[in-house]
């Protein structure tokens, strides 16, 4: 998937993957722009992804997420969620920012008008039963520790709540 040199390993293994905003512009910060996300997370799950674990903060997500195809469907949902974040802040004439999509934009990306994502998703496998809970942790943790949150459970955009027994915004996998 892009020009990273981390790779997926093992296709139908878990692995821990970052998705993160060209030059972190801050774009998930308004229900609406997350919904996209997650509409396009639903639809790969009826395809047969399995999300373990996600967060979503204003600039970046981050995913503990399993398929047969782990690569087409992160492809899949970057392209889509591109376009249609794209599309969403330019009907709402929001300027600036696709103003910083189109100045940050790759050189070699010249075909389009934006750049949405940066490149790659840093994919790590998740190799045993302490690393999947390490980086489960971790993903339920980052909103209590850049102090959005005074627990995880509290922040919206995480499968925290899961963990804790109450329904998420995704149904998630807890099952390895």
């Amino acid at each position: 998937m892009g020009r990273s040199r981390y790779k997926i390993v093992q296709p139908g293994a878990p692995h821990f993957v970052t998705l993160t905003v060209l030059h972190w512009i801050p774009i998930f910060t308004r229900p609406q722009t997350v919904a996209i996300i997650f509409d396009s997370l639903s639809f790969l799950m009826q395809e047969g992804l399995k999300i373990h674990a996600y967060v979503v903060l204003e600039n970046h997500l981050h995913l503990v997420v399993q398929s047969h195809d782990l690569s087409k469907d992160l492809a899949r949902m970057k392209s889509y969620t591109a376009k249609a974040l794209i599309a969403y802040l330019a009907e709402h004439n929001v300027k600036t920012i696709l103003e910083q999509l189109a100045f940050y934009k790759k050189a070699h990306k010249g075909e389009r008008a934006y750049q949405f994502w940066q490149e790659g998703c840093h994919p790590e496998l998740i190799q045993s039963d302490d690393m999947m809970r390490q980086k489960i942790e971790y993903i339920h943790q980052n909103p209590v520790k850049r102090g959005y949150v005074d627990q995880a459970k509290h922040w919206r955009y995480s499968s925290a709540r899961d963990y804790e027994g109450e329904n998420g915004l995704l149904a998630v996998c807890k099952v390895w």
